[in-house]
């Protein structure tokens, strides 16, 4: 019995991660739609396999005897995904360990540490609280009004706390690597989160202007990892266009996530309530 609701499990998973395609909508629609298909289908599978640990490898359900190998297989799932997140959460520290070798430099009434490079970057580095890091070459490079619209877009992902949002978004896409739209709705996650990040600096500098700085940071190559990193650049040249595009249109809402905008994942937590049939 236990085999049969992880074989359910994985089957809606997988038919909810076939179902994605990308759509030209709002902001708030698409980012909704993306997280709940990124999410929801590994979140079922996770808790399907808590259903199938708590209620062990003996005894009966549905008037069906339960055996082992449905227990073996869950606990190997969630041992792998607690490997994953360790050595995700190593190579995150590791990162943020890194950047604090950096020297500190004041930048106006900021503080950011100083990457000794030519190449143009700045991004947030950490988890709840990141830190600012900036290439030599980007302070070089960017006239003041330039370098301002690029530490607005870097505020706006602190504000958000990308970093430790998606220190997990980037754990659950290691962990389900083999279900199907793992990687495009991963980078729409990224795309989406860089244009609020935008949308949030737009409000305080001029839209034209941080369009420009984006151009010249994108076109550079990235010179750190993505773990626990939110950069100007780190969704890609491939959605620069989309994202030009946006700030120079009128701006669009992006509003804060509401409750019952999770409603919806409440449903992943349904295999919990089959421990009660178990006997």
């Amino acid at each position: 019995m236990h085999l049969i609701m992880i074989l359910n499990a994985l089957a809606v998973a997988w038919w909810l991660r076939s179902s994605w395609n990308q759509h030209q909508s709002s902001w708030s629609v698409r980012w909704q739609r993306s997280l709940f298909l990124f999410l929801f289908p590994p979140l079922l599978i996770f808790m399907t396999a808590i259903a199938v640990l708590f209620m062990g490898p003996q005894g009966e359900m549905g008037g069906m005897y339960t055996g082992s190998v449905s227990y073996v297989v869950a606990l190997i799932y969630v041992a792998f995904f607690a490997i994953l997140c360790i050595k995700l959460a190593f190579q995150g520290w590791q990162s943020v360990e890194s950047a604090r070798n950096y020297p500190l430099v004041n930048l106006g009434d900021k503080r950011a540490r100083l990457l000794q490079t030519g190449a143009l970057f700045a991004g947030q580095i950490g988890f709840w609280q990141p830190e600012l890091v900036i290439s030599q070459g980007l302070l070089q490079t960017l006239s003041p009004d330039h370098l301002e619209s690029v530490l607005a877009h870097e505020q706006g992902h602190h504000y958000y706390r990308d970093t430790f949002w998606f220190f997990w978004l980037g754990w659950v896409r290691s962990c389900t690597a083999w279900l199907p739209n793992t990687e495009p709705l991963w980078e729409e996650l990224l795309a989406l989160r860089e244009l609020r990040a935008d949308s949030y600096a737009a409000l305080q500098v001029d839209p034209l202007v941080l369009a420009e700085s984006l151009l010249l940071v994108v076109s550079s190559s990235p010179v750190i990892s993505e773990i626990c990193c939110a950069a100007l650049g780190s969704s890609g040249a491939d959605r620069l266009e989309q994202r030009v595009e946006a700030l120079l249109a009128p701006p669009e809402a992006t509003p804060e996530a509401q409750l019952q905008s999770w409603h919806g994942f409440l449903l992943a937590f349904l295999p919990l309530l089959t421990v009660i049939f178990h006997s």
